[in-house]
């Protein structure tokens, strides 16, 4: 009797003492991703730009392949731009634009780079088949950005219109605007100055 008053004791004492496992801190590559991308924009901040690069590819092999990898690849571009060489950065854009095509800034990036490794003709030619959407929006970035406005806003100005209702359509009208009154701005003379200045 006395043994089963004592295993009895010992089983209501585990049950009643509410034990449980201790908690086991559970490790989440998508937020140590973010958190590193938060670092390489804080060095990039404070202008330590091989700090922020090695940041940015700690995020990017964390988070190898989702949309946010698109803005770590952007961030890394951007970075190899500000330390002049847009041979890497090239890549980087390349890869954001191939991980989220909806965004008009990788476009732009993507347009700068081209311009700065001297690909103009080359991929001027490469996006001339406008049975793609993306190849004219393309072409019409990279026509813009060299600084062919008007070639640049017809070519925009008709994927617009043949694509209305892409959800990157209106941010496309929005650079349309901007580069018209880039372009006017270019064009309008100088004010004289009074001659007995």
């Amino acid at each position: 009797m006395k043994k089963f008053f004592i295993i009895s004791l010992i089983f209501l004492s585990t049950i009643a003492s509410g034990y449980r496992k201790p908690d086991v801190p559970v490790i989440d590559a998508v937020k140590n991703s973010n958190n590193h991308n938060n670092l390489g924009i804080m060095y990039m901040s404070e202008r330590a730009y091989y700090a922020a690069i090695q940041e940015f590819k700690i995020a990017i092999s964390l988070n190898p392949e989702s949309q946010a990898t698109a803005v770590y690849y952007t961030n890394l571009g951007d970075c190899y731009m500000k330390i002049e060489h847009p041979e890497l950065a090239l890549d980087c854009y390349k890869r954001a634009l191939t991980l989220y095509n909806l965004n008009l800034n990788y476009y732009i990036n993507l347009a700068k780079c081209l311009i700065a490794n001297k690909l103009l003709d080359k991929k001027l030619e490469q996006f001339s088949d406008f049975t793609n959407p993306y190849n004219q929006l393309m072409s019409g970035v990279l026509y813009v950005e060299s600084g062919n406005y008007q070639r640049g806003i017809t070519v925009l100005d008709n994927f617009t219109i043949s694509e209305p209702d892409l959800i990157i359509t209106p941010a496309v009208k929005s650079y349309i605007r901007a580069s018209v009154k880039k372009m006017n701005a270019l064009e309008q003379p100088l004010p004289e100055l009074p001659a007995d200045i």
